[in-house]
């Protein structure tokens, strides 16, 4: 076979062969051998709503038979600013004003951009200081690699963004710390409320609840990356809501139109936006081609009303309680260590000892009989579509446990 075309994302360049899919319906996907898989990672993360959606696609193709151009000054158009309109009103923070760009990589280089700028509108220029948690994901543009607490994924690009400090994941005192050295010099805190790429970790107690004050205290912004967690995932439309935290910049992406389009953006607090508000003559120097693109306006608008519609929001809980009670089994007959998750984001920890080759292998077995779940280390993902019914999540809990055995 020669090596294919296409350079595929985080896989290795020499890799000559893949799983080749043909269609998607629901929670299940199919390969061009014929071979059937329910979805329990909603393809990276991001499938809310499920796969087939005629509303979406209908929405997504009325748009492009009628409008296809940019937002930049001075242009405008009804579906882009009612879909900042929606996303901003299921979100936690009152009169908030929404960016849209095209991903959740640029969302979060959007969100740092906007965590430095804040400080040097205000006459602060020596607050530059940006912190990260350890193993967290914040996508692989350059500002994400630099934020990345996942070291491997910084590893060989040169050098990164400078003024980024990281601290622990689940001490807090580890933040405590480095405020108290550099507390005005701090621009922001950037973290995942729970952390999906590095494993499925939700936050210890009272973590973020002290990291807001730790912000609030040294006037530093908070923000949470919530490209993973919005839009339903954690049981709430942001985990945001979940652990009753008011962020100062929120990013979103992937289940805002559950991957039907390409959309992400950055939910701007109403104290940033009096910030950037405050000199009607500032220019605001930033954003993509792409920014507010109609299409995925259209996505997001019909994926939202698809959420609300059929309770997917509280779906996520009864999820969660699932593969809660059905991890925990498999802990008390051995065949894990432990399980971490909230919601309808789930991860499954392998015995103690497993290396990280082990859990890929157990991931192609999975596959084999028809489970789609992520690898990370000694762990199993899940974080399926909010529509999965029961049955699905006890057919993945049974090949988990075959595939261990």
């Amino acid at each position: 076979m020669t090596t294919p075309r296409l350079i595929h994302p985080f896989a290795k360049p020499a890799k000559e062969t893949f799983r080749n899919l043909v269609k998607a319906e629901g929670v299940r996907l199919w390969d061009d051998q014929g071979r059937e898989y329910i979805d329990a990672l909603g393809s990276l993360w991001y499938c809310q709503v499920g796969y087939g959606r005629d509303e979406i696609a209908d929405a997504v193709d009325a748009q492009l038979r009628t409008l296809n151009y940019n937002v930049f000054d001075p242009w405008a158009n009804a579906t882009t600013e009612a879909a900042a309109a929606r996303i901003a009103d299921v979100s936690p923070l009152p009169d908030a004003r929404v960016f849209l760009c095209g991903s959740g990589s640029e969302s979060v280089d959007t969100a740092f951009k906007i965590t430095r700028l804040v400080p040097q509108l205000k006459g602060e220029p020596d607050r530059q200081i940006v912190l990260r948690r350890g193993r967290v994901y914040h996508g692989v543009n350059m500002a994400g690699t630099s934020l990345q607490g996942i070291a491997p994924n910084r590893e060989n690009w040169g050098e990164l963004v400078p003024h980024v400090m990281e601290i622990d994941p689940d001490d807090i005192e580890s933040a405590a710390r480095i405020f108290a050295e550099h507390g005005e010099r701090i621009a922001g805190v950037i973290c995942e409320p729970v952390q999906g790429a590095g494993g499925v970790h939700p936050p210890t107690d009272d973590y973020l609840r002290r990291l807001r004050e730790l912000c609030t205290k040294a006037g530093a912004l908070l923000i949470f990356d919530e490209v993973i967690c919005g839009f339903g995932r954690t049981g709430e439309w942001f985990a945001a809501q979940t652990y009753d935290i008011e962020p100062d910049l929120m990013t979103f992406a992937k289940g805002v139109t559950s991957g039907y389009q390409p959309l992400g953006g950055v939910i701007v607090s109403r104290g940033v936006c009096d910030v950037l508000e405050s000199d009607p003559e500032y220019l605001f120097r930033h954003g993509y081609t792409y920014s507010g693109h109609p299409a995925g306006a259209a996505a997001a608008i019909a994926n939202i009303d698809i959420i609300e519609r059929d309770g997917l929001v509280e779906r996520a809980s009864g999820i969660g309680e699932r593969f809660h009670a059905g991890l925990s089994a498999l802990v008390g007959d051995g065949r894990l260590s432990a399980l971490r998750g909230v919601g309808a984001i789930w991860a499954a920890k392998l015995p103690e000892g497993t290396e990280p080759h082990q859990t890929v292998a157990i991931r192609d077995a999975m596959l084999d009989k028809g489970v789609i779940c992520r690898p990370i280390g000694d762990s199993l993902a899940f974080c399926p579509p909010l529509v999965i019914e029961d049955a699905d999540i006890d057919r993945c809990l049974d090949v988990l446990a075959d595939c261990i055995d």
